[in-house]
């Protein structure tokens, strides 16, 4: 059975719950849902964080990358929303969900979605301090050396 990709990007929010729903259907044969948020964190002062993208460029990056999760793993749906725009601490920025048929390769799958989007997809993250200043976020060491851990994919 084929399964769902589901790409998105914008300004909006999601909601967890109703992504789940989504999924849901009665030829499913994912015995496992696998998701990961990640939100605005309070890193010391900052207390606003600006992501851009490249329309287009970085759905297309984020299906490649969903595809080579396919391509290593017996996954049935995969669900990757980013957001864009001004976010304040708290807010949710990413949504990766997962479903397969076992829980290994479906928290395998998320991982390694995350690894390579922290690196491959064309992000770029500014974030704003509580005294005014701000700064765009280079890329980090340890994000490249998530996603080393996958080997070449």
């Amino acid at each position: 059975m084929a399964g769902i990709t589901r790409i998105r990007v914008g300004h909006e929010d999601f909601d967890v719950s109703e992504q789940m729903r989504l999924l849901e259907r009665p030829e499913r044969t994912a015995g496992a849902v696998v998701s990961f948020t990640g939100v605005v964190r309070s890193d010391s002062s900052v207390v606003k964080m600006e992501l851009e993208h490249y329309p287009g460029m970085t759905e297309k990056a984020l299906h490649a990358i969903a595809e080579k999760a396919r391509s290593r793993w017996a996954l049935e749906d995969i669900v990757v929303i980013h957001r864009v725009g001004e976010l304040s601490v708290g807010e949710q920025i990413v949504l990766c969900m997962v479903t397969s048929t076992h829980r290994r390769e479906a928290f395998e799958a998320c991982m390694f979605i995350m690894d390579w989007l922290k690196t491959e997809a064309p992000f770029w993250k500014k974030e704003t301090r509580a005294d005014g200043s701000s700064s765009w976020v280079d890329a980090r060491e340890s994000d490249e050396l998530a996603k080393e851990r996958w080997g070449e994919a």
